[in-house]
């Protein structure tokens, strides 16, 4: 990668010497012997695979390989690339990260130095978002930045409209809202998953302005986010069901989906709903009127200030 370049790696404080190097080490150090058929004999300093181990198992040399770590070989073959990726059981998602950090290490460059995408969404899926209220509906940027929500949406993320729109992110969310960990049940999975999406970023476009930015402050002012972020992990988003704990309507048991926009495809389009008729849906069309009032013990509402979008 380019030296001058400023990169997500040097905006974490590290040298940006090897994309490809760096997610080898932390693949290697990932996966046991056991699980590659390997055995082994004594006591074992270190986690994961050895680089000889890896080495044999991808059928190439231990100095070719201690070159592709250390960044001194960056023309990988394909069929290298592949090899590698076999022999540390990479999923689908993982080998085209793979790959599109070997054709980094190749070109030498540190991604497109483009401005950012647009934060501007088209006024069709705007009316989108309204239509389908109650349920909450976001439209996040490629680095999980909160181009639009509707009141639902910003609601269940308590605390999420304590920042002014132009800062809204799910990612600083997760890792810098202090009500985060208590409002998402799955709040280790959705940290991790806000990381997977950066990563998978970090791989076509490691000096995106917007990534290294965003990067750039969560590692100071996150132990958790530096340490996932080590782990180059790029796992994909799976839908399912997610549980909410929120501190004025009470628990939400919700389904969710999330799909790109059509004509911008640097933008998802994130929906939450609820079984129709059911408790859960009823808690929902209460954070869409924006003011949800805490539960009073006797079952009646109690009185106090409303929330407001």
């Amino acid at each position: 990668m380019g030296s001058m370049a400023r990169t997500v790696e040097s905006a974490s404080g590290q040298s940006a010497d090897s994309g490809l190097g760096r997610y080898l080490r932390a693949r290697r150090a990932e996966i046991t012997p056991d699980q590659t058929g390997l055995t082994t004999v004594g006591i074992r300093r270190t986690p994961g695979l050895r680089r000889e181990e890896l080495a044999a198992l991808a059928g190439i040399s231990i100095d070719y390989y201690i070159r592709l770590e250390r960044g001194k070989e960056i023309h990988p073959s394909p069929s290298v690339i592949d090899s590698l990726a076999r022999a540390l059981r990479l999923d689908a998602h993982e080998l085209r990260h793979l790959r599109d950090l070997a054709v980094l290490a190749g070109t030498g460059s540190a991604g497109s130095a483009d401005l950012p995408p647009t934060r501007e969404v088209r006024p069709g899926v705007l009316a989108l978002t309204e239509r389908l209220r109650p349920n909450p509906v976001f439209i996040l940027g490629r680095t999980l930045d909160v181009l639009a929500c509707n009141p639902s949406a910003l609601q269940l993320f308590a605390g999420l409209d304590d920042q002014p729109p132009q800062a809204r992110n799910i990612a600083r969310y997760v890792f810098l809202h202090p009500r985060a960990p208590e409002v998402l049940d799955d709040w280790d999975e959705r940290a991790r998953a806000c990381v997977a999406r950066l990563r998978m970023l970090a791989g076509t476009d490691p000096g995106a302005p917007d990534l290294t930015d965003l990067v750039g402050e969560l590692v100071p002012k996150s132990k958790l986010f530096e340490t996932l972020w080590e782990r180059y992990d790029i796992k994909p988003h799976s839908p399912g069901i997610r549980l909410f704990h929120h501190p004025e309507v009470g628990d939400l048991h919700l389904a969710h989906e999330s799909m790109p926009v059509d004509h911008s495809p640097k933008h998802r389009f994130v929906i939450f709903f609820a079984e129709p008729d059911s408790p859960d849906q009823d808690k929902v069309a209460l954070l869409d009127k924006g003011r949800p009032r805490r539960p009073h013990p006797d079952g009646e509402r109690a009185d106090g200030p409303e929330l407001t979008v």
